[in-house]
């Protein structure tokens, strides 16, 4: 099979967010949107990411080092169409192309994988979506038959197609032969002035190409960011999507609306999870976890039957099992508590290892510093190790007892 290479415009200045930052770069689940459609076309096992930047390039380019991703300048935003001629140079003429876009940031690579995989130089795959209120998308226009003939821009559109409720998603694959004979035949005299890519449709169906349509389960997968009430709405859907997938696997939420996922969340089986806890980069939760509200928990693992009370933040640590951490307790990169420990209520840790059975129940700060078995720390502890010059390293035995 032919090389697949996706092309990702993401050159819009994004107006209407009201943003120094470029809109690709906002976030959906505490990461650019731009990103997620990389990850996107990285599932879908692209040879080449062309990645179409303008409007704060230099910020765009420096979120990511992907090695995969090949930065293309669109100078002028001149439409869709031009956007994705800047990319040509670089597409192989027997390459699959996928134009997907940096707004469009939560489309499931199984919805992807149908319009590419039977792709060939007689087929046009195009992705559309039917909406009950259609305003300000691009229509299907079908004949007969129900064959594919064109697609028509709003602006542009009759009285009678703007009753058409199919869309255009803007997501299409087609052979990069053809992107290279259509696209600079492209006419820009319609009502925005723009070289609209759309148009390739009628060329395709010119030609006698087949167009394949398919469309994603749900809409919101191809759904744009225009503005931050968008933003919103996309990041909700895709929190409510996590919070079945976690419900769907063993835990259980007090209130599914009020968890955020931004990142990859593992779970046993039987969690209680209560409102307004926030997971980020990497964690691994074991069964019979308990955490309790407020809590953040970022790139960490907790085993089995640990208990995190409310308001606790955790990032960077190792927790063991049945362990109890909180309420109002700080866990710092590189802590590491064994089973059966207690971190307790206004403490601070970091770099500490903490054997089992130990306890930090209240009003301290232990960094720097490896603690035994069973060991004691009382109420307003410090571990002071750096002298100004030098960091050192705090250390308890098994069973010490500090007051």
């Amino acid at each position: 099979m032919s090389p697949l290479h996706v092309v990702i415009l993401a050159a819009g200045q994004g107006s209407r967010m009201k943003s120094a930052l470029p809109k690709v770069l906002h976030p959906i689940a505490g990461r650019p949107m731009l990103h997620h459609v990389i990850d996107t076309a990285k599932q879908l096992g692209a040879e080449r990411i062309h990645t179409v930047i303008g409007h704060g390039a230099d910020k765009v380019r420096e979120t990511t080092d992907e090695a995969s991703v090949n930065w293309v300048t669109q100078s002028e935003q001149l439409g869709t169409g031009h956007a994705v001629a800047q990319a040509l140079p670089d597409l192989p003429d027997d390459a699959r192309v996928l134009v997907l876009y940096g707004d469009v940031p939560l489309t499931r690579h199984e919805t992807l994988d149908g319009l590419v995989g039977t792709l060939d130089d007689h087929t046009l795959g195009l992705l559309t979506v039917t909406m009950d209120n259609p305003q300000g998308y691009g229509r299907i226009v079908r004949n007969a038959d129900g064959d594919v003939q064109s697609i028509v821009e709003q602006k542009d559109a009759s009285l009678d197609q703007q009753q058409i409720r199919e869309v255009n998603t803007g997501i299409l694959a087609v052979s990069a032969k053809h992107l290279k004979t259509w696209l600079p035949t492209l006419s820009n005299s319609n009502a925005q002035g723009e070289y609209y890519l759309t148009d390739i449709i009628a060329m395709a169906v010119e030609q006698g190409l087949r167009i394949a349509v398919s469309q994603p389960e749900n809409p919101y997968e191809v759904q744009g960011v225009n503005n931050r009430l968008q933003l919103a709405e996309l990041e909700r859907w895709f929190q409510r999507q996590q919070a079945d997938r976690l419900m769907t696997e063993g835990a259980t939420l007090a209130d599914p609306a009020r968890i955020d996922v931004r990142g990859e969340l593992s779970i046993g089986n039987d969690l209680w999870i209560d409102v307004n806890v926030v997971f980020e980069g990497k964690v691994s939760l074991g069964s019979n976890v308990s955490i309790g509200p407020g809590c953040v928990i970022k790139d960490a693992t907790i085993a089995d039957g640990a208990e995190i009370k409310a308001n606790s933040v955790i990032e960077g640590a190792v927790i063991g099992a049945s362990a109890q951490i909180g309420p109002f307790a700080r866990i710092r990169p590189g802590t590491e508590l064994a089973a059966n420990t207690k971190v307790g209520n206004f403490v601070e840790t970091k770099k500490a290892i903490v054997g089992e059975g130990s306890k930090i129940n209240h009003l301290s700060y232990v960094g720097d510093a490896s603690l035994g078995r069973n060991v004691n720390v009382g109420a307003g502890t410090i571990t002071c190790n750096y002298d100004g010059v030098n960091k050192y390293r705090t250390v308890l035995g098994d069973g010490v007892f500090v007051g």
